[in-house]
């Protein structure tokens, strides 16, 4: 069926195309992941397409305070766009779009993962550099309230706005619940995973797609980096918003509630704001 509402799904079939792929939770950080995309994308130690990923009608049609960098501030941390390879330089001609058979394909998949692995580090030089000229600090997650929290939730999107709403409440009534928010899908920050989740009580994970057949997307990510921690957490998948369908923060509750009680079971799909 068409559907022109948001989730995941779209994105998440593209996960290993070879796109960097980049989520924001509002349209602040739409703006600036835009910015920092074009620096990272044509950076020579990675010359990889960035996808900045903003969730459909919540972000792109809903109304907020952005704060936007002057004119010339902005085209100056970009930079001037320098190809590579000239189309037109007669003096150097190359081939573009050619059928790449198996004499050289394998190489240039190989060349892709190599840029892929440049990636994490050009990318934490870029946003220490915006840092200075928006006041505005990013990093491949987020964590939200996580110094003592014994259940963590991990999600992509806006709907971590919500998530923190509903985390502060939850402090408020004495519960150790956390956030650790998503900013860059891939490369998959695995490391930061790891460090920052081995030994807490519980992980509920929540996807905005499912995968037909196999575990929810960020799920089976954070799962897979979890099986080689030291302490590790009891682990939930739930999905939710598909097609468009709201987020609560009853239902973000119901999931912590699972989680402070135990009730996670690590292969088992459950499903938020389903009509059953």
């Amino acid at each position: 069926p068409i559907n022109i509402h948001c989730d995941h799904s779209d994105t998440m079939a593209e996960r290993d195309s070879g796109w960097i792929q980049l989520f924001a939770e509002n349209a602040q950080e739409v703006y600036d992941l835009i910015l920092i995309a074009a620096r990272l994308s044509e950076h020579d130690d990675v010359r990889l397409p960035v996808m900045v990923n903003q969730d459909g009608f919540i972000i792109s049609h809903g109304v907020e305070v952005v704060e936007i960098l002057d004119d010339e501030i902005a085209k100056k941390f970009v930079g001037e766009h320098k190809a590579m390879y000239p189309l037109l330089d007669v003096e150097n001609p190359v081939t573009y779009g050619p059928l790449d058979l198996y004499d050289y394909y394998f190489e240039h998949k190989r060349q892709q993962i190599e840029a892929m692995k440049h990636v994490r580090k050009v990318f934490d030089e870029i946003v220490k550099e915006y840092e200075e000229i928006s006041g505005r600090r990013y990093d491949v997650v987020e964590p939200y309230r996580l110094d003592d929290a014994e259940c963590v939730m991990v999600a992509l999107g806006s709907s971590n706005g919500t998530i923190k709403y509903v985390v502060d409440k939850m402090r408020e009534e004495g519960h150790k619940v956390g956030l650790l928010k998503v900013t860059m899908f891939r490369p998959f920050p695995k490391d930061k995973f790891q460090t920052l989740l081995n030994g807490r009580k519980a992980v509920v994970v929540l996807d905005r797609s499912a995968s037909f057949g196999a575990e929810a997307p960020l799920y089976s990510e954070i799962k897979s980096a979890l099986y080689e921690v030291a302490v590790r957490p009891l682990m939930g998948s739930y999905v939710y918003g598909l097609g468009g369908r709201d987020l609560t923060p009853e239902m973000i509750r119901k999931a912590f509630e699972d989680a402070l009680t135990g009730d996670l079971i690590a292969d088992e799909e459950r499903y938020l704001g389903l009509r059953e």
